[in-house]
């Protein structure tokens, strides 16, 4: 399971820039007025090998804890943040100095026994011991002084970051689970559309709760099954709603359990709502599942409620609007009569069976070559770029290693001309293939010895 970091300090000293480095987005509001980010911001992170999730936090002032002032709100918030985190980076600002509300930050952190890395932010142009010196009386392990803004010491302060997780969790679950063990399956969607209802439609019993109200289910719910001698793990997830209509603290954390049960599961099945049509948010949720490389079945909710006009619409609309995830299957299902559940249940035995596929280099390779002819890479400079072997470089995602000269030059477009390419031709059925790029021989040519 991935695990947390949760950035917080006081309005204005560079949160949110801090979270847009690490996550590589523009996803949090940045801006010279303090206490602009009051929400929390969820994204995900990478560093080398690792990734992570990370927590933009609003701007933690002395307000009281349990009150119900916007500042009271947001630093429950903040402290349920820190609660949940694997590691805490508290950010101060290197050019103001050390504060007061810095030193009330401080105090509340420290009783509840959660790693903390203290991070001086704004000290480009600034000796490391000289922007650090006055914040060491705040307690904590050697001070980070970093920019935010210019990227400086990031390296270096993630490295201490990820060295104070638990090897178990730093190293994160390998992707060459077995799924002769246990198909993962997570159902996510926006609230109301269902999720719980076809789970317990699936098990043949009442074993999550369901409400016509949304945001019934608060936590992930992993539920062991078995049909026809395999065995299947569903997860149960909370309904994931647009950020500006989360006001819960408790359903905030929902959406990050529901985002770590997706980057631990094999096969996702978004559910949407056939009465309500297609959402904002559902595409976003769409775009989060395709970023993670799992495996999709779409299950489109609600369907006998529809009548012939109603549907040729719905279908007309996912067309449009879900262009982007082709390679998904759609099945048109009613989880409450359980209309269409065995067709979705076939969908998500292949889907899983796509996912752990083992494919041979030189078919790979083949594969690769016969791309390369119908549709040539671009000239770079004048030179043909050169796509030399392929390999498998591992499942969930499924990922596919393409080796040749100048292979930093290929434009995404092409890309994803390979990876549409090589899924189709090895028929794949929801399971997208990630293509990979990297210079250097072939060392099978090299011979033995």
């Amino acid at each position: 399971m991935k695990h947390i970091i949760a950035i917080v300090g006081r309005p204005n000293v560079g949160k949110s820039t801090l979270f847009n480095r690490l996550t590589g987005s523009r996803d949090a509001l940045v801006a010279p007025e303090p206490g602009l980010t009051r929400d929390r911001q969820f994204g995900r992170g990478h560093f080398g090998d690792r990734s992570f999730l990370v927590v933009d936090t609003g701007g933690f002032t002395e307000g009281d804890e349990s009150g119900e002032s916007i500042a009271g709100l947001i630093a429950r918030q903040t402290l349920q943040a820190v609660r949940e985190a694997d590691v805490t980076l508290l950010l101060v600002d290197g050019r103001a100095g050390l504060t007061v509300t810095d030193e009330v930050i401080a105090r509340q952190l420290r009783p509840l026994g959660r790693p903390v890395q203290l991070v001086v932010n704004k000290a480009e142009g600034l000796e490391e011991d000289v922007a650090s010196a006055e914040f060491h009386a705040l307690g904590f392990r050697r001070p980070h002084a970093i920019s935010a803004r210019y990227g400086h010491r990031i390296h270096h302060l993630m490295e201490t970051v990820l060295s104070m997780l638990p090897e178990s969790v730093a190293t994160g679950e390998s992707d060459e689970d077995s799924v002769g063990e246990s198909l993962r399956i997570t159902v996510v969607g926006r609230p109301n559309v269902g999720k719980s209802t076809l789970i317990n439609r699936i098990l043949g019993e009442e074993r999550v709760l369901t409400h016509k109200d949304p945001g019934t289910t608060r936590d992930s719910i992993a539920i062991p099954f078995e049909r026809k001698g395999k065995h299947y793990t569903f997860i149960d997830t909370a309904g994931i709603r647009r950020r500006a209509r989360v006001k819960d603290v408790i359903e905030k954390f929902s959406i990050i359990k529901s985002l770590q049960a997706i980057d631990t599961s094999h096969v996702v099945i978004i559910v949407l709502d056939a009465i309500a049509g297609i959402a904002v948010q559902d595409t976003k949720l769409l775009g989060l599942v395709l970023d993670s490389g799992k495996s999709l079945v779409i299950a489109v909710n609600k369907w006998d409620n529809l009548g012939r006009a109603k549907k040729n619409e719905m279908r007309d609309e996912i067309k449009r609007k879900l262009h982007f995830i082709e390679f998904a299957p759609v099945h048109y299902i009613s989880a409450l009569k359980g209309i269409g559940i065995g067709k979705l249940f076939a969908a998500i035995d292949r889907a899983g069976s796509s996912t752990f596929t083992q494919i041979s280099t030189a078919k790979l390779t083949r594969l690769v070559h016969k791309a390369v002819e119908s549709h040539p890479p671009p000239l770079v400079r004048g030179r043909r770029v050169k796509l030399r072997y392929a390999h498998l470089g591992g499942h969930n995602p499924l990922r596919v290693i393409v080796h040749g000269n100048q292979t930093e030059h290929v434009p995404e477009p092409y890309r994803r001309y390979l990876e549409n390419t090589l899924r189709e031709a090895l028929g794949f059925e929801g399971t997208p293939v990630q293509v990979e790029f990297r210079r250097g021989e072939n060392p099978f040519d090299k011979g033995p010895g």
